[in-house]
């Protein structure tokens, strides 16, 4: 039998603002409350928001310094607890884990998880030399959930001008072409072809941004909307972060779902959560086509939920560029040929910066309510394949609690190499990438 304090999701919203002028804009703290409701009103039911124990917020980039506050007000919830996070594409999944861990500890009864982000109209107002309205969102969270962690890159790396993701995931890829032994035409032949299938997907989810489809020609070949970004990389093999998105995710225990009437049908189950954090900087790694902390985190968790990769029937990994989704895949034990999106991806599904696994995760419950009996994974990535937090989901009670894992041990047990700036004498060159002019 279920127990009372298992953590299910019961609701989720989506929302995004497709603007024809900037007359039609949003702020991000307006499209959190419009994807809450969009959240309540999947539930099924509805006005109970004023019950929330706690509002808790993915650090977004924008100027709020508590939206959390301001969303708890709006919703009639003024007492509830305030909850922020550190910046990174891992955090989504890190919020959901520590709620889910609360709610079994009975530290929760009831938690509403949002995010949003406005790059797309923000990017136009810059453009147009205007500034966008905000809300004033003043004061500190009551909690921020966090883990140490080091800066994104090595100051070795800085020396040489290496401080974007458009500068590192290239050089990843160039790596797995060497390491795979292709040459350039059969590499990007392959890596095109796998993000044509994210496109795919993308075209059949409706909450993805770009639902145009292409082929893996369009999306290879250069041309006027499709400009060479980092060799080997077109534009349609980065991240989007033009879009205006928002999502929000409802938790509760089985008892306070059942306290407010919301159908079983609609739970969906956290069976398990792991995290690990790789040696800070690619270049103290080993190598620049492997990830020890997906490695480590994914075996972490499949031991927990007592699954292997073959058993997983959706799987959404981090795609923010197609290196990291090939580095997971290999990590895993994941062919490429098999889906490895529910949502299209950073690119076509719409990369809102630090939020997109929110989106991600509210598209994996609507596909486990209409298969309950499967099992779903998510991953999570936080700088250049450094912070991994993975979840693992399904639409049928646990055999077990909900539970959480650490690879970290395991990660740091691995020896890190000295990076240096200047070296005079034989070398090995592991990869690397060219950077393009912009428009």
């Amino acid at each position: 039998m279920t127990s009372p304090r298992t953590p299910i999701i019961v609701g989720v919203g989506q929302f995004l603002n497709r603007i024809d002028g900037l007359d039609d804009a949003l702020e991000p703290l307006e499209m959190m409350l419009r994807a809450v409701r969009l959240a309540e009103r999947d539930t099924g039911g509805g006005g109970f928001l004023d019950q929330v124990q706690s509002v808790r917020v993915v650090r977004g980039f924008w100027r709020y310094e508590n939206p959390a506050r301001v969303v708890a007000e709006r919703i009639g919830a003024s007492a509830a607890q305030t909850v922020g996070t550190l910046f990174g594409g891992n955090q989504n999944q890190a919020v959901v884990n520590r709620t889910a861990a609360e709610i079994l500890a009975g530290e929760l009864d009831l938690a509403l998880i949002t995010g949003a982000e406005n790059g797309y109209s923000a990017g136009r107002a810059r453009k147009a030399g205007i500034r966008l309205e905000a809300t004033e969102a003043p004061g500190d969270y009551d909690a921020v959930i966090s883990d140490p962690q080091q800066p994104e890159h090595h100051e070795c790396e800085l020396a040489k001008g290496i401080r974007t993701a458009i500068q590192v995931y290239p050089i990843y890829e160039n790596a797995i072409r060497h390491d795979r032994g292709e040459t350039l035409e059969a590499h990007i032949r392959r890596v095109s072809k796998l993000w044509a299938g994210f496109n795919a997907v993308a075209v059949d989810n409706p909450h993805a941004w770009v639902r145009q489809p292409m082929s893996a020609a369009d999306i290879r070949t250069p041309s006027p909307t499709n400009r060479r970004i980092s060799f080997p990389y077109t534009k349609f093999m980065n991240a989007n972060m033009m879009v205006d998105m928002s999502a929000a995710l409802i938790m509760c225990s089985v008892a306070q779902a059942r306290r407010l009437g919301i159908s079983p049908d609609k739970w969906v189950y956290p069976l398990a959560g792991a995290r690990g954090y790789d040696h800070f900087s690619a270049s103290v790694r080993q190598s620049f086509h492997a990830s020890p902390a997906i490695r480590f985190t994914g075996r972490r968790l499949f031991e927990l939920a007592g699954v292997e990769a073959s058993d997983l029937d959706f799987v959404d990994l981090y795609s923010c560029f197609p290196s990291a989704v090939q580095v997971a895949a290999q990590e895993l034990g994941l062919v490429e040929e098999r889906p490895l999106t529910v949502t299209g991806g950073l690119t076509f599904g719409g990369g809102p910066l630090n939020n997109y696994v929110m989106h991600s995760i509210a598209r994996m419950v609507e596909l486990l309510r209409e298969r309950p009996k499967a099992k779903g994974l998510i991953t999570a990535n936080g700088g250049n394949l450094y912070k991994c937090v993975m979840g693992l989901y399904s639409g049928e009670p646990p055999a077990k609690d909900f539970q959480q894992a650490d690879a970290q041990a395991e990660i740091e047990a691995l020896p890190a190499r000295r990076c240096l700036a200047e070296h005079a004498g034989e070398a090995t060159i592991e990869s690397y990438t060219v950077m393009y002019a912009g428009d």
